[in-house]
């Protein structure tokens, strides 16, 4: 499905990096959010090869404080994925805590992989107190949960309670210990995967954590010509001819994303007919018999600032009806439960979707 119109603010908004080089200027603002944007998804893309829509989409939901699920096979990518997105920021030491002094002056960790198993605890995640003879006191080791991007490898393969730990972190961006909060960092991202097939031995996502999720992903083999490349990229590794140094130097800092996600949130425009449109597919789910359960309110309210870092990413300064085809069916379809034989969950939304987006047509037709 394919809608071509405009919003009733195209021909206030100017497009994005048309306007003159003053700092304070709205327009200025976001064509630096996006030039960081694009240098992000450039250096990813360098290095993960054939994922590019799966790449946009990890980047969209950074910017827009969201998180990921990926759903794919052994061997994917997708450690290579949150790696390089990881490695490629950069910043300042951030104090953590006050109570944290042990580790105030020490720098995030770019990366962690957390491989998840059934016999992992929630402290081996969050971290544990340490006894210090020397001082006789107690200090904050933190867990790999402090870091960038966090890999959280297998995670339906953990039990609840691991899982719950990872409930707290997701919503609040914080741990709690010992009856002490700690809180993560403010670009706190986490890529959780698990295997479409192998069942046995999985404690599978409840509901509130799956909502938790912005996107949930699902990884396809990438194509013939994305796999030769592949082969011939390892090829060149191992003879040493990929120029890692130079890669390695290509990052962009945790202060210009930060300073991006406020330049999106605040001169990205969303019209009232896109939040209606919205509203009324949500609302269509869930009085439709095939639907068990619906989308939460949590999801529409996630998926604003994600709209507006997908429209920004195009060069726009407003959200339109492509950015929702874009992204809704990978919003709302991880939470929505099906009734027996109701079929496709994109064939579904596809379907119900088409009503609202063709009134939110004719609302921005002059």
């Amino acid at each position: 499905m394919s809608l071509d119109y405009v919003t009733a603010d195209d021909e206030s908004q100017a497009a994005i990096g048309t306007s003159p080089l003053d700092p304070s200027d709205p327009q200025h603002e976001l064509a630096a959010a996006r030039e960081t944007l694009v240098r992000l998804l450039g250096i990813v893309k360098e290095t993960v090869i054939g994922r590019d829509e799966v790449i946009e989409l990890c980047i969209i939901a950074l910017v827009s404080d969201g998180h990921v699920l990926l759903e794919d096979f052994p061997g994917s990518g997708k450690t290579t994925l949150a790696k390089t997105l990881g490695e490629a920021i950069v910043g300042e030491a951030v104090p953590l805590s006050s109570s944290d002094k042990s580790t105030a002056e020490q720098d995030l960790a770019a990366f962690r992989r957390i491989q998840f198993t059934p016999d992992l605890l929630p402290s081996d995640v969050t971290g544990v107190p340490i006894f210090d003879p020397s001082n006789n006191s107690f200090y904050f080791r933190r867990g790999p949960l402090f870091a960038h991007v966090v890999l959280a490898d297998e995670i339906n393969r953990t039990s609840p309670k691991v899982q719950s730990a990872m409930l707290e972190a997701m919503g609040e961006k914080q741990v709690s210990v010992d009856n002490t909060t700690y809180p993560l960092g403010e670009l706190f991202f986490v890529i959780a995967t698990q295997n479409p097939l192998d069942l046995v031995g999985t404690y599978p996502l409840p509901t509130p954590q799956l909502d938790r999720f912005l996107f949930k992903l699902t990884m396809e083999h990438i194509d013939r010509d994305a796999e030769l490349a592949v082969l011939s990229s390892h090829l060149n590794r191992q003879q040493g001819n990929t120029g890692q140094e130079a890669e390695k130097t290509k990052t962009v800092t945790q202060q210009s994303l930060l300073r991006a996600r406020r330049a999106i949130a605040s001169n990205v425009v969303i019209s009232d007919a896109i939040k209606v449109a919205l509203v009324d597919i949500s609302r269509e789910l869930r009085r439709d018999s095939r639907v068990l359960q619906g989308n939460s309110t949590r999801s529409i309210v996630l998926m604003l600032p994600a709209l507006k870092a997908a429209a920004a990413l195009d060069g726009r300064s407003y959200v339109s009806a492509a950015d929702i085809e874009k992204l809704l069916p990978h919003v709302f379809a991880h939470r929505l439960e099906l009734a027996p034989g109701a079929g496709d969950v994109k064939t579904l939304l596809q379907e119900i979707m088409l009503p609202a987006m063709e009134q939110l047509a004719r609302s921005t037709l002059r």
